[in-house]
């Protein structure tokens, strides 16, 4: 038999131990997201498996909003952030800093997620999109690479909450390895 754990079984960081742990070579860029709940939902993602930092661009609201806080549970205390106006000055700054720049979008020649093999000593910043739009083609355009999520079923994507969570597990998994 399988016993549930209880939470404080579980181990976790605490939040000075998680500002202070190495992160995963991961960041996170939401372009124009305008779910409160959406936004909400990355964080706790980005905070479960060290995301080393999450840019809010556009229309994307900033904490602290209840909102964000339902679904974030106290992640956007722990993952480091900030707003910018344009998603693509944020991208010129990161690749400045030699980021790899990687579109989540449905495009043209788009490496699918279980083809991306991350290199070792390489950070990632993994651009997600509007909940409508997607990635803006601007954005896309600027992009080192464009990773998709493979699909079967007869909807056209996923929710971007979801999305983040399968992205960054499966790049955080890979780096791990």
């Amino acid at each position: 038999m399988n016993r549930k754990l209880k939470n404080s079984e579980l181990d976790r960081l605490d939040v000075n131990e998680f500002k202070t742990a190495d992160k995963s070579p991961i960041i996170i860029v939401l372009d124009n997201i305008r779910s409160l709940n959406n936004i909400g939902s990355v964080f706790r993602s980005s905070d479960a498996f060290l995301v080393e930092k999450i840019y809010l661009c556009g229309i994307t609201a900033q904490p602290p909003h209840n909102d964000i806080r339902k679904t974030a549970l106290g992640s956007t205390e722990t993952v480091d952030w900030e707003y910018h106006d344009n998603t693509l000055e944020v991208i010129q700054k990161l690749k400045s800093q030699n980021v790899k720049i990687c579109s989540i979008e449905q495009a043209e020649n788009a490496t699918m997620l279980n083809d991306f093999k991350p290199q070792p000593n390489t950070t990632y910043a993994l651009i997600f999109g509007n909940e409508v739009k997607g990635v803006s083609q601007d954005v896309v355009n600027a992009s080192d690479l464009v990773i998709e999520i493979p699909q079967y079923g007869t909807k056209h994507s996923l929710n971007i909450s979801v999305s983040a969570g399968v992205v960054i597990w499966d790049v955080f998994s890979k780096l791990k390895n």
